[in-house]
């Protein structure tokens, strides 16, 4: 079945589809965010549900070396890919453990907390950790798992640091 809504067909950025029920984790590269990955993988296993994982990126969070190099610019859909690859390597030992539990990696040029709300609309559950790579170390909450908590309309699981 292939969806042919005006929001897929007329949209200016990527639109992503995520299956009904599946969890969605927002990962960023950091500890806290593998962490999160591996207890979302835990609940998939036992509920016999899919993963979609997402990391998102700005020009200012953009892969060194991934937007220019030697004078060449990259296309945003370059840049993307690159974040892609980087989010397949980073969380393929953790998908490994579990080689049961479907993973599907998605990348983008977004802001965080609102791309990962819009995917879990129908997710059985959204799973951030508690801070991220620019959090400042006092804070009990990032503003990306702040926000997720307050906007997202499924359940939201903000996995603790070890």
């Amino acid at each position: 079945m292939s969806d042919t809504s005006p929001a897929t067909t007329t949209a200016a950025a990527p639109v992503f589809t995520v299956p009904v029920g599946s969890i969605v984790v927002g990962h960023d590269g950091s500890k806290d965010s593998d962490h999160a990955l591996a207890v979302a993988f835990d609940f998939a296993a036992k509920l016999q549900v899919e993963i979609v994982v997402v990391r998102t990126w700005s020009i200012d969070t953009a892969p060194h070396g991934a937007l220019y190099n030697d004078g060449y610019v990259a296309s945003f859909d370059e840049v993307t890919e690159t974040v892609r690859k980087m989010l397949v390597a980073d969380t393929a030992s953790i998908a490994a453990r579990h080689p049961d539990v479907t993973l599907q990696v998605r990348a983008a040029l977004a802001q965080p907390a609102q791309l990962l709300t819009q995917l879990a609309a129908h997710a059985l559950m959204l799973v951030v950790g508690p801070r991220g790579l620019g959090g400042f170390a006092g804070l009990l909450l990032g503003s990306v798992s702040s926000h997720c908590v307050q906007l997202a309309t499924c359940p939201v699981l903000v996995v603790p640091t070890r």
